[in-house]
């Protein structure tokens, strides 16, 4: 089956989530199909040995009911602040149960609004005054109906109660949005960052793999453009390190990745990540989605 084949039944794959089809079929159906439908082969769960393919194992297998508030951004707050403190995190302007609840008069000019049970759900407002808040509203309440776990099967979102946050607006300097710093932790040790730019959208994003010595490494997502310099690291990037082998130790999870921001050289919390991408990343070169796995100790 081509790539265009492929590109053309993932979208229906989609629209069945949409119309909760999925509920029809078992966890392990819909992980091999949506896997062959995105990375264009056969998923092998029996013996899994590439970092992608032990990343669907673990959904199936890797359960634990912590890792639902741990994916919570935020029930996730409250274990930040009692793994490695409350000064590392994002200060937080309020939560609702949906979009009409929230009391724009009393957030500043600037903030940025998420929700809690997905990946990439969010708004960030620049300006109060101009903020479009019936194309925010529309996009919050599809947000909010829609169950992160359906398509992919990322069981740590399955049983999130939905929710709206605010947070104060952050900003580092870069015009292109926040930096992040995203620590790949295999057993309870971080082995590698990827940096990322410009998330906010992802035709304009970067993103580029470094190893723990600041080195890029030989490797890229391809479906993202590579930063096209060297960036400056962290003031505190070892710092970053040992709070991300902290925490990865502490979820005593084979694999999560941890995430960072630096703020005028203090580190704020991003986030927890079971299964990057879905367990679906595009490596390139191609070998190194093996060199990877060999890395990841079911």
């Amino acid at each position: 089956m081509n790539k265009g084949t492929r590109d053309f039944l993932l979208k229906h794959f989609k629209r069945l989530d949409e119309r909760k089809l999925f509920n029809l079929f078992s966890d392990s159906v819909i992980i091999k199909v949506h896997y062959y439908l995105r990375m264009g082969n056969r998923l092998d769960l029996k013996n899994p040995s590439t970092f992608n393919e032990k990343l669907q194992w673990l959904k199936l297998y890797d359960r634990k009911p912590e890792y639902t508030m741990m994916a919570d951004k935020y029930a996730v707050r409250k274990y930040i602040s009692e793994t490695i403190g409350e000064e590392y995190l994002i200060p937080l302007l309020g939560v609702w149960d949906n979009f009409q609840s929230i009391d724009f008069d009393k957030l500043p000019d600037k903030f940025v609004l998420k929700t809690n049970h997905n990946s990439g759900s969010i708004i960030i407002c620049r300006d109060k005054a101009s903020f479009d808040k019936a194309s925010a509203e529309k996009k919050f309440n599809s947000w909010l109906r829609r169950n992160y776990y359906q398509s992919s099967r990322e069981w740590q979102y399955k049983n999130i109660r939905p929710c709206i946050i605010a947070e104060e607006y952050m900003d580092d300097g870069n015009e292109k949005g926040l930096t992040d710093y995203k620590f790949f932790c295999f057993n309870g040790e971080p082995k590698f960052v990827y940096i990322s730019m410009g998330l906010e959208d992802h035709s304009t994003a970067f993103m580029s793999f470094y190893g723990l010595d600041r080195k890029k490494l030989p490797f890229r997502r391809s479906d993202y453009r590579e930063i096209p310099y060297t960036p400056d690291f962290p003031y505190k990037f070892q710092e970053m390190i040992n709070l991300s082998r902290t925490l990865s130790t502490a979820t005593n999870s084979p694999f999560i990745r941890v995430d960072f921001y630096e703020i005028e050289r203090k580190v704020y919390f991003s986030e927890l990540t079971f299964r990057p991408n879905a367990g679906m990343i595009p490596f390139e070169p191609i070998e190194y989605n093996n060199k990877l796995g060999d890395l990841l100790r079911l």
